[in-house]
């Protein structure tokens, strides 16, 4: 049987992200999102707000680790991909994935949202 060992939630102005974008072009959008993620988000229609809740999910997993930007982790150790139905999937890797490992978490269930200018994320860290 599985257990809740964490939860964190994040919500973003999807404004302020679009114009941190415009800001740093590339720059922003390859550090902070994966090819997958970048390839994904331009494809849909409304890019931003895709973003932003992806952005909001990485802001969730570390408030789920506790741990913040700092110990190493980068903002592409935290993956949003989705799952053959459409559902968002989790992907950790390099230190977040092992500071997850060191915490017992098998899984981070993710929920996204996004609506009258914000995006948010839910993730509920399982062991």
């Amino acid at each position: 049987m599985s257990r809740v060992i964490a939860h964190g939630v994040d919500f973003v102005e999807i404004a302020r992200l679009a114009e941190m974008i415009q800001q740093h072009e590339d720059r922003f959008l390859e550090r902070c999102f994966t090819p997958e993620e970048r390839a994904y988000a331009e494809n849909r229609k409304r890019r931003d707000e895709h973003l932003a809740a992806r952005f909001a999910a990485k802001e969730a997993v570390l408030k789920a680790l506790g741990t913040g930007w700092r110990s190493g982790i980068a903002w592409t150790d935290v993956e949003v991909v989705l799952e053959p139905s459409g559902a968002p999937r989790i992907v950790l890797s390099g230190v977040a994935a092992e500071t997850a490992s060191k915490m017992g978490i098998a899984e981070m269930l993710v929920s996204l949202s996004h609506a009258g200018g914000f995006a948010m994320a839910s993730v509920i860290a399982v062991g």
